[in-house]
């Protein structure tokens, strides 16, 4: 399940790639949340999945559903489509890792057992990795104050909402909580869509990214991070993400046929010993 996610998730930045130039983001964002969303509600419908009990659950779930959908996936697309090249987005959002070891290793609490000297280790590897991977796209986008603040608002929004999610949200089916999630998301998305100027051109590229962001990222990838983090320690789970740049290296070589150095070698190599380092248990 681990590497089916992060086999997934690595084409979070293809996807972009392809369908960025053709539709605003937040536009491209309310359709794949109301696609989703539908698709996980037939999904429900047809396994008779059950519902969050109680006003609580219902209640924690919209809030990642504001922060892990709505609030990270606008600001982080909004971010490149304002100039951000991906690596800069990709470096940002790998610090995701070590904010959380940071902010779970300062509670005293069931989530998460304080982290040993190994499991520091493996976060600072895996975040060496991935700089050494995303090294030679930095500064490619410009970066200024209305793109950078929407990228360190992305990686907030995901780090927060991991954290929330393994602390407040317990025992939810994976199906209704995404469907709750979807919604919340679209409803507060979709106000949001009518102040873009940008018109959405409707190509072929599109409708790929589209229904690849639909199918794979968020039915896929999203259920799969739940999943996750109900089942596993944050930390852990979220250490994963270092693993996401080398694979979307590795995806752009075959699909765009973009090189690959030395130093991504050994970035991959050292973020896949460092995610290693966090999780190995003995």
């Amino acid at each position: 399940m681990p590497m089916l996610f992060v086999g997934l998730w690595s084409t979070g930045f293809v996807t972009a790639r392809l369908g960025m130039p053709h539709a605003p983001p937040i536009a491209f964002l309310v359709m794949r949340f109301g696609l989703s969303a539908a698709g996980f509600a037939i999904w429900v419908w047809l396994a008779g999945a059950a519902w969050p009990k109680g006003i609580r659950q219902w209640l924690h779930l919209g809030v990642l559903g504001l922060t892990t959908q709505a609030a990270y996936l606008i600001c982080g697309w909004a971010a490149i489509k304002h100039g951000m090249g991906v690596g800069t987005m990709t470096l940002l959002v790998g610090l995701q890792p070590l904010l959380t070891a940071m902010w779970m290793d300062r509670q005293n609490s069931q989530v998460i057992a304080r982290l040993g000297g190994r499991q520091w280790a493996g976060l600072l590897l895996g975040f060496l990795g991935l700089l050494l991977v995303v090294s030679h796209k930095l500064g490619q986008g410009e970066l200024g104050p209305l793109n950078l603040g929407l990228g360190v608002a992305a990686l907030l929004a995901i780090s927060f909402g991991s954290i929330y999610q393994k602390r407040y949200v317990k025992g939810a089916d994976a199906r209704t909580a995404m469907l709750i999630q979807l919604l919340v998301a679209f409803l507060v998305s979709a106000p949001l869509a009518l102040l873009e100027t940008e018109s959405i051109i409707w190509h072929r590229d599109l409708f790929i990214a589209l229904g690849w962001s639909v199918l794979g990222l968020t039915i896929g990838a999203s259920s799969l991070l739940f999943v996750l983090l109900q089942r596993g320690v944050a930390t852990q789970v979220t250490s994963l993400m270092y693993l996401i740049p080398p694979c979307a290296a590795l995806l752009a070589w075959a699909l765009f046929d973009e090189p690959i150095g030395m130093l991504v070698w050994l970035g991959m190599a050292l973020s896949a010993l460092g995610v290693f380092w966090v999780v190995k248990r003995v």
